[in-house]
């Protein structure tokens, strides 16, 4: 699926927004990816990148794995843990997945993950409603 007008303008994925975060999310056996660095823009305090963006990735990379299969969903609710901090110019991957579907909900988990050790700085759950007519099957 691409990124049509819906959601051409998202903060975290959308190449329409200029001040966007640019990342570019894949499935790869049967995972949501992606990779992403923070620079100097991202800061909440010494050189540490702000939650909300960490949180903004784990958000994006669960709701993309459905988004990437032709199904539109919003998020219902979601659980973040942070692990550790994520300094400023650090390298992640952020994982997404899904745990389980029932009806219209599905289940997901989120990893941001640093590649150079990956040791897991942030994960989440996240209840994803998805849209009656969105199509798609998941999980």
């Amino acid at each position: 699926m691409s990124l049509d007008d819906e959601a051409n303008r998202c903060f975290v994925c959308g190449p329409g927004n200029p001040i966007g975060l640019n990342v570019r999310f894949r499935i790869e056996d049967d995972v949501c990816r992606a990779e992403f660095t923070p620079d100097s823009r991202h800061t909440g305090y010494r050189d540490v990148t702000h939650g909300g963006i960490v949180f903004s990735l784990l958000d994006d990379v669960m709701a993309n794995w459905l988004w990437l299969q032709g199904i539109k969903s919003f998020t219902a609710r979601a659980d973040i843990r942070y692990r550790a901090e994520l300094p400023i110019g650090t390298a992640v991957r952020v994982e997404g997945r899904c745990v389980k579907r029932k009806g219209r909900l599905a289940q997901m988990r989120g990893k941001v993950i640093v590649q150079a050790d990956d040791a897991v700085v942030a994960e989440a759950t996240g209840s994803f409603m998805i849209e009656p007519d969105s199509g798609g099957q998941a999980g």
